[in-house]
């Protein structure tokens, strides 16, 4: 009889399923920002005009938390695949986690401050 040893919480196809759909979000955005860039004027108001505009406030707050979901998903798996000490695991995590959330807020500071 073989003993399995289970690690991880079996995340699976919800994972697989974040990290294609905040990839997704994030080169949408990226081929936007590439478009404003290859029609529009290159100059400071034109790009504080661009964020000027809610949607595009809205598009880019999108992104960011697309980008640290995205992050987050992606440290988790290593964490859990590579650090096989349970405190260091757990450390590991928050610190993650706490630093996540400040970028989070940092990203709202600045997007809401233009």
């Amino acid at each position: 009889m073989v003993n399995r040893i289970v690690s991880g919480a079996h995340y699976g196809l919800r994972d697989w399923l974040i990290q294609r759909v905040t990839a997704v979000v994030m080169a949408l955005y990226t081929l936007f920002l590439i478009s404003f860039f290859l029609t529009q004027s290159h100059t400071f108001e034109a790009w504080q005009g661009l964020f000027q505009s809610l949607p595009v406030r809205l598009f880019s707050l999108l992104f960011f938390f697309s980008l640290f979901i995205h992050a987050w998903v992606g440290m988790r798996d290593i964490f859990m695949d590579y650090v096989h000490p349970t405190v260091i695991r757990l450390a590991l995590h928050v610190a993650v986690i706490l630093a996540l959330i400040a970028y989070a807020a940092w990203a709202v500071q600045i997007l809401w401050s233009v």
